[in-house]
């Protein structure tokens, strides 16, 4: 494909957040009640620890969100300025200007919504050990509007796109979005990818995520979301390559694609099921002593496997792609990654 093919291919929308990003100790795990490999929306009970972070530890700032991450990382592996778009919703502030600088320097082409009296959304991200939690405090990512999505310049890069990636984070914000979207990929013969992104999604919004299921052409999750989805849905199994065969075989709007589930289990090897089959592919190992922060790995896995998938290649390239942005990802600071990849 020449490079001009590329342009606009793969479209994200999501929750952009700066990540406030630290090593804490177990005694600040303790006092705000957090939990390592979770992700949850901030609670009253969380708010003040985003300044106590800032005083006590640390920190970092850094542009992030799970759907901004993967496709920032997309970009990167693309290496064709402009191969990628996102939208979703940021604060008219200096964090959501910053945010605009650093998704603009990476190559991404970003149409936020700015909200005039909602600050920029902000993500804990507490590191003990290189595991971590992240804890969300939405602020304007909650307020994206589906005006925005409609307004002609806006939708002009649904259009031009022909994969789409969302969070399942979104389904919280603006699932009037999401259906548009899903909608236009289905009666296009576009591909429409969702991450299963959190147990407390699987949970709570249930509902809205089993609308978008038969949309799904490619689902991307953990082991735990992976367990938590089945217990929620009565499958009565723990095996997570049962549960990607199951999910593999629900139901589609759309017969253009056969659905691709895509669990990844840490250390341990992706799980990819289709045609009720399933097939495992080793991660590259990392000692534990290179091993720095884990925030970030799974949105960098699938930005790179959708980098592979955007140019048509089958799902054993795409997952090694996905396993080397991993890979890179967490022997960093935050999702970030050097200038150029070295994968070829």
């Amino acid at each position: 494909m020449a490079s001009s093919d590329f342009d606009g291919i793969l479209l994200g929308m999501g929750n952009p957040l700066l990540d406030v990003s630290a090593v804490v100790d177990q005694d600040f795990l303790n006092k705000y009640d957090i939990t390592l490999n979770n992700a949850i929306l901030a609670e009253d009970k969380h708010l003040p620890m985003y300044d106590e972070m800032s005083q006590k530890f640390n920190v970092e700032y850094i542009a992030g969100g799970a759907t901004q991450n993967s496709i920032k990382v997309a970009q990167w592996m693309l290496q064709t300025p402009g191969a990628t778009s996102y939208m979703g919703s940021i604060g008219k502030d200096k964090y959501g200007e910053a945010m605009k600088k650093d998704a603009t320097a990476a190559g991404v082409n970003v149409h936020y919504y700015e909200d005039e009296s909602t600050p920029t959304g902000t993500c804990g991200v507490c590191v003990l050990g290189g595991e971590r939690s992240l804890i969300a405090n939405l602020s304007a990512a909650n307020c994206y509007k589906v005006e925005h999505l409609k307004k002609p310049e806006n939708w002009a890069l649904v259009e031009k796109a022909k994969f789409y990636y969302i969070a399942g984070f979104f389904l919280t914000v603006s699932p009037e979005s999401i259906q548009l979207v899903r909608e236009h990929a289905a009666a296009n013969n576009k591909v429409f990818t969702m991450n299963l992104s959190a147990p407390f999604i699987c949970e709570f919004f249930k509902d809205v995520q089993e609308k978008c299921l038969p949309y799904m052409d490619y689902i991307f999750g953990n082991e735990t979301e992976a367990r938590t989805f089945s217990r929620v849905h009565g499958w009565e199994t723990d095996d997570v390559e049962q549960i990607a065969i199951k999910m593999s075989q629900l139901p589609k709007a759309s017969g253009t694609y056969k659905r691709t589930t895509v669990i990844t289990q840490g250390a341990d090897p992706v799980v990819v099921a289709e045609d009720g089959k399933v097939k495992k592919y080793p991660v590259i190992p990392l000692p534990k002593e290179k091993l720095v922060d884990t925030n970030g790995a799974g949105d960098a896995f699938v930005g790179g496997f959708l980098s592979q998938l955007v140019h048509g290649k089958g799902i054993e390239e795409c997952v090694r792609a996905g396993c080397y942005a991993s890979n890179v990802v967490i022997q960093r600071s935050g999702c970030t990654y050097p200038e150029k990849p070295d994968f070829n």
